[in-house]
């Protein structure tokens, strides 16, 4: 643990890692943007970001966390900003279906139907 803090800092209520790429030398792992890509997620009591690897032969390495924040467009936003997504890795983003439209900036809230194309 104590190696690996130096890779993460907190601000504005989230722990993100600073520099995924070092985080990854130092764990033997090789960083390719195609091969790896952000899970995120959130529930009543957290928002959370890991990377997973595409084929499954390594466990989720954790990116970003934060107790504090709710699931809005400008969290994840901020999360994203963190962990410098659009700056230097562009990963594709996995997520369940609240978590993705909640990034396309479309409504929040529960509905009677699940879909706008439902309606």
């Amino acid at each position: 643990h104590k190696a690996l803090v130096q890779f993460f800092a907190m601000s504005d209520n989230i722990w993100y890692c600073t520099d995924v790429h070092d985080l990854m030398s130092s764990l033997g792992l090789e960083h390719s943007n195609e091969a790896w890509r952000p899970f995120i997620d959130s529930c009543k009591i957290s928002l959370k970001a890991v990377l997973l690897l595409n084929g499954n032969r390594y466990a989720s390495l954790p990116v970003a966390y934060s107790v504090h924040l709710k699931e809005m467009y400008e969290t994840m936003s901020l999360l994203l900003e963190k962990i410098r997504y659009c700056e230097e890795y562009n990963w594709n983003i996995c997520g369940h279906l609240n978590v993705t439209t909640i990034l396309m900036g479309m409504q929040t809230g529960y509905t009677k139907y699940c879909s706008f194309i439902c309606a």
